[in-house]
């Protein structure tokens, strides 16, 4: 029967999953799994969603570097496949009542875990949204520690240690996405999917990819924009953030959701707005959009009307605040959001 201090201990697992520091959270929820089970050493693992790679996010008695050894090799045995697949964690002094292949006549076991002087173990697979993302590894030098209650026990607490495990639950600047709004974090090395988030469908387009692509090297915290997704028009935002603990990777968060061009604008003068924000010339626009200056004259006098600015330069302010933009590469410079310090450097630049 569990005692009063394991239950406490398993609610304050659950209770850390709201705090936003989930760095220091997992941490503390590790010290809070020793008040429930014993451990001589223990470690919290999450796979990297780029690189698929496990990656210690807290241990004790485990090196981040040895931790992460020993997953590699883990994941190409039996025994790892035994662990996604039941429910119930693995422990080797229950290993008898499990079927597949014994661990503790493997060569992971005589080679990796007993000469590091450990006689029993406890491994639980992590999930969240449906998605397998880490383990949670418990080594002790006494022998049969982990009874079918401590396993029952760790599983009641796994889907905790999974929502702080998962780097895309914890990634900045996710707590405020707009309901139904698609999402996806870019990384330098691929595209990830937001958890209960569909895609957005603007990366498909290549010039939207370059955009996202430009804004990652540009130093911007934010871009907000609005762009076609076939025949419908989208405001998107792109904003750079961190993903969760144990990862070290940044990304851009790019979101889109459904929205009609504002003020009743034409996709044209979107266009001609967003150049003439840039501070083009009417000439300018004409040349780069290989239309007349007087067609150009009368695009900006039909936004002026359209948006009840009374001059160009307030068309122009009223685009950069409200995102009201259709910007190429070519044009972060002119309107992505910077920290104060990194402005004023860009201004003296131009």
């Amino acid at each position: 029967m569990l005692s009063h201090q394991q239950l406490a201990a398993a609610t304050r697992i659950g209770m850390l999953t709201r705090e936003r520091d989930t760095a220091t959270a997992c941490g503390q929820a590790l010290q809070e799994l020793g008040r429930a089970l014993p451990f001589d050493a223990v470690t919290l693992l999450g796979i990297d969603p780029v690189s698929g790679t496990h990656v210690q996010i807290a241990g004790v008695g485990y090196t981040a570097a040895t931790s992460q050894a020993l997953a590699a090799e883990f994941v190409s045995t039996p025994w790892y496949a035994n662990v996604v697949r039941q429910e119930l964690p693995r422990s080797i002094s229950e290993d008898a009542d499990d079927p597949g292949p014994r661990f503790r006549h493997g060569w992971f076991y005589a080679e990796r875990v007993r000469p590091a002087g450990f006689r029993d173990g406890l491994t639980g697979a992590l999930r969240h949204d449906g998605r397998l993302v880490g383990l949670v590894h418990l080594s002790t030098e006494g022998a049969d520690t982990y009874d079918t209650e401590a396993r029952q026990l760790l599983a009641s607490i796994l889907p905790a240690l999974g929502v702080l495990t998962d780097p895309t639950a914890h990634a900045e600047r996710l707590d405020d996405l707009p309901p139904g709004a698609g999402a996806n974090l870019v990384t330098a090395e691929g595209v990830v999917r937001v958890p209960g988030r569909a895609p957005a469908g603007a990366l498909q387009d290549e010039d939207f990819a370059r955009l996202v692509e430009v804004f990652a090297h540009c130093g911007g915290l934010r871009l907000r924009a609005l762009w076609p997704v076939g025949s419908e028009w989208h405001r998107v935002v792109l904003r750079r953030c961190a993903l969760g603990p144990g990862v070290g990777r940044t990304a851009v968060l790019v979101h889109q959701e459904r929205a009609e061009l504002p003020y009743g604008l034409s996709p044209r003068e979107l266009e001609v707005l967003t150049r003439a924000a840039r501070g083009q010339t009417n000439r300018a626009i004409a040349q780069a959009l290989f239309l007349s200056p007087r067609t150009v004259h009368s695009h900006i006098e039909h936004l002026l009307r359209k948006t009840g600015c009374a001059s160009r330069a307030e068309a122009t302010a009223l685009a950069v605040r409200d995102g009201v933009l259709r910007p190429g590469p070519e044009d972060l410079d002119h309107f992505v959001e910077r920290a104060p310090a990194a402005r004023e450097q860009g201004a003296r630049r131009r």
